[in-house]
């Protein structure tokens, strides 16, 4: 459908241009194309001359008339510099009056740099201005830094926090295990001196009375 539309529009555009008026730049003392009808119109093309143009629309508002350029290029163009022949053209002539006219562009591009100059000369309000603008922002740019610094040793200081919390944990861990350790070896050492108490009272209880009978004995043999 996109496809349709797209070339119903360009035939539209070719029988639009094929039934407008066809005339000719008879002139290249005005070689722009503007994008109103004003002298201060936005510059699109440069003309050259000879270039056939369509005229759109003809109302000679301020002597400028509306045309299309064999690419499609719509813009306004002023009507005493035009033809309806295309001119003979003089390449000598031609050429010097583009030299001419680059020349008068050029002079125009001076003198606006000049005016640019002036207004950027030191003392001027425009300068102060972007000095001042220029200040702001070095000491906004020296907070950035204050601030990225701090977070930076902060973040460092964080780390190494995080690292010693590690350490003495692990190192609580380790003195946790050698006490139980250290408490399951004492405790098995409890229980055995309990049991060879046990086994040393055993013993006496056997021994003590044979000894007692024994010294009994001798004493009545006496």
């Amino acid at each position: 459908m996109k496809r349709l539309l797209s070339a119903f529009y360009l035939l539209v555009l070719t029988f639009g241009t094929a039934h407008a008026e066809t005339i000719y730049v008879a002139d290249d003392q005005n070689l722009t194309l503007r994008s109103t009808p004003s002298q201060h119109g936005k510059a699109l093309k440069v003309l050259t001359i000879g270039a056939p143009l369509s005229i759109i629309e003809n109302q000679n508002r301020f002597d400028f008339i509306k045309v299309r350029l064999i690419d499609g290029t719509e813009g306004y163009i002023k009507s005493r510099f035009t033809s309806p022949e295309a001119p003979n053209i003089d390449p000598k002539d031609t050429a010097a009056k583009t030299i001419a006219q680059l020349q008068a562009d050029n002079g125009t591009l001076r003198s606006e740099l000049n005016k640019l100059k002036e207004t950027l000369t030191p003392g001027t309000s425009l300068e102060k201005s972007l000095a001042n603008e220029r200040d702001q922002l070095a000491r906004e740019l020296n907070e950035l830094k204050k601030t990225a610094s701090s977070a930076y040793q902060l973040k460092n200081e964080r780390d190494e926090l995080q690292e010693r919390v590690v350490n003495v944990e692990r190192d609580l861990q380790q003195y946790k295990l050698e006490n139980q350790a250290l408490k399951d070896t004492a405790s098995q050492d409890w229980f055995l001196y309990g049991g060879l108490l046990s086994i040393i009272s055993v013993l006496l209880g056997f021994i003590l009375p044979k000894l007692g009978w024994r010294r009994k004995n001798n004493w009545d043999t006496f």
